[in-house]
């Protein structure tokens, strides 16, 4: 791309004009001289005399034989000069015409030679003068093909000279022919071809993002994800990825499930749709929080549920924070009556239909009645969830009472965190590890788990940033304050610490 800075935007830039050159220059001394031999020829041809002195423009004449009127002489010379200058237009004539614009004049040294020298005496000798010496400061050179510009149109831009032809794009390489052209630097563009490499795109609408009243551009950039939009999609109902968040372009078409949301075409790869398909996934997590010595004896239920079935059981619950605007799991210590995903749904076209559901009573046994999570989201997605989930599980099963949205969040967070961190193989890590127990934990569950794909593992370090970047105080400023305290004295003791004092260590 061209660099924004030092741009202009020229209007009439060029000096368009015919160059001269020496030639023509000896073809003006040469009419001069032949002007001047009619004119004495026509008074020989009278009785005068030869020419005394024919020096420069001024010609003295001897006395004339006879006397004759003064005004029949001036008319005589008049057509005499109209003559010789007929016979030169006539030679003009046998040579192309240099046409306007853009085309060349063409002059040769045989155009010089047929003049008209055949009417007049042999021993007339044409005045030609030695071309006359121009130094290199007085050329023009083209500035695109460092040519001398010998004669013909050119063009005057950018303190130097230019062939048409030669005063290019310096994007597409075509001559620029309009009056109006951008300088970026050193480099001329067309302004189409400056204003395609210089003005945002939408990616959603592929359009120029328009300017705003004030005359700048203005446009939403994802900050994870970098897609560029215009400010207009964020409310004239474009689809949103409900995983990644990332705007539905118009050349793509998203998945739509049946409660509504849509989901992109990379998140549906390793979506999971129903319970039966989410159960591997469970255990998994479950074996990773027991490789930290943090065994969940209890067995907790974990169902599939659609939107509309989670915010029920919100209504239902009487404990618990919720991260709105909108919960994507639920960690149950009610007796309810909850809707769950039995078989997945089929793909019709670009639609999601033929989902089976069928209601379950949840009989509490324990302090946790069960585990629900959003249907239809990616596998680390749901598996992120999950995690934290049975640490809500967790918690209420050691005794830990009474803790503050911040400190049980927060530490929900952390294991989630971790979790993804152990399934996602980045190049980079964003953070340092969350504890020692995360290594051994990793290593074990990383031979369980075939290799990702890059789309998978970009996912993932999307939902890292997430849990990093929450902005609610609850989620996101509990989750650094938990994590800042396991980084310091380890998961082990900051859980030890949260139960005697019900905060964290500082």
């Amino acid at each position: 791309m061209a660099p924004s800075s030092d741009v202009n935007h020229l209007s009439h830039p060029c000096i368009y004009g015919d160059y001269i050159s020496p030639r023509s220059e000896r073809k003006s001394g040469f009419m001069k001289w032949l002007s001047k031999l009619f004119r004495g020829g026509s008074n020989r041809g009278r009785g005068g005399r030869h020419l005394h002195e024919p020096a420069e423009e001024s010609i003295v004449w001897g006395a004339p034989s006879r006397a004759l009127d003064d005004r029949a002489r001036a008319q005589k010379e008049k057509e005499d000069l109209g003559h010789a200058m007929a016979l030169s237009s006539a030679e003009d004539l046998k040579r192309p015409n240099a046409r306007q614009g853009y085309s060349w004049g063409e002059d040769t040294e045989d155009d010089y030679s047929k003049a008209p020298m055949d009417t007049l005496s042999s021993s007339a000798h044409p005045p030609f003068a030695p071309t006359p010496f121009y130094p290199h400061e007085y050329r023009r050179i083209c500035g695109g093909c460092n040519q001398e510009i010998m004669y013909g149109n050119c063009l005057g831009c950018m303190d130097t000279y230019f062939h048409p032809n030669c005063f290019r794009c310096h994007s597409c390489r075509y001559p620029i022919t309009e009056r109006e052209f951008s300088l970026s630097g050193k480099h001329p563009y067309h302004k189409s071809c400056f204003k395609e490499l210089t003005h945002p795109k939408c990616e959603v609408c592929f359009q120029f993002i328009p300017i705003n009243a004030a005359g700048l551009i203005e446009y939403r950039c994802h900050p994870f994800w970098s897609q560029k939009y215009c400010p207009s999609h964020e409310y004239d109902n474009t689809a949103r990825c409900c995983s990644c968040e990332r705007l539905e372009p118009l050349n793509i078409k998203y998945y739509r499930l049946e409660d509504g949301r849509s989901l992109c075409l990379e998140c549906m790869e390793s979506a999971i749709m129903d319970t039966g398909d989410c159960q591997p996934l469970y255990h998994s997590i479950r074996d990773y929080y027991e490789g930290m010595q943090m065994r969940i004896d209890q067995q907790i239920p974990m169902l599939l549920v659609e939107r509309e079935a989670l915010n029920e059981a919100i209504v239902g619950e009487k404990n618990g924070f919720l991260h709105l605007p909108e919960t994507r799991g639920l960690c149950l210590s009610e007796e309810q009556t909850v809707t769950s995903i039995h078989r997945r749904p089929r793909i019709g076209g670009h639609r999601l239909i033929g989902m089976r559901t069928q209601p379950q009573k949840l009989i509490r046994k324990c302090e946790v009645t069960a585990i629900l999570v959003l249907y239809g989201l990616p596998r680390l997605l749901t598996g992120a969830i999950l995690a934290h989930e049975l640490m809500h599980g967790w918690l209420r099963l050691k005794g830990y009472r009474n803790l503050n949205p911040e400190v049980e969040e927060g530490i929900c967070q952390v294991l989630s965190y971790m979790w993804l961190e152990s399934e996602v193989m980045p190049s980079f890590q964003s953070m340092p590890s969350t504890s020692t127990a995360s290594a051994s934990s990793s290593s074990s569950s990383s031979s369980k788990k075939g290799a990702k794909s890059h789309v998978e593992n970009k996912l993932g370090e999307f939902f890292k940033n997430q849990i990093v970047n929450d902005s609610s105080p609850a989620y996101g400023g509990g989750f650094r304050a938990a994590n800042e305290a396991v980084n310091k004295y380890g998961l082990r003791r900051t859980l030890d610490h949260i139960h005697l004092t019900g905060f964290f260590p500082v």
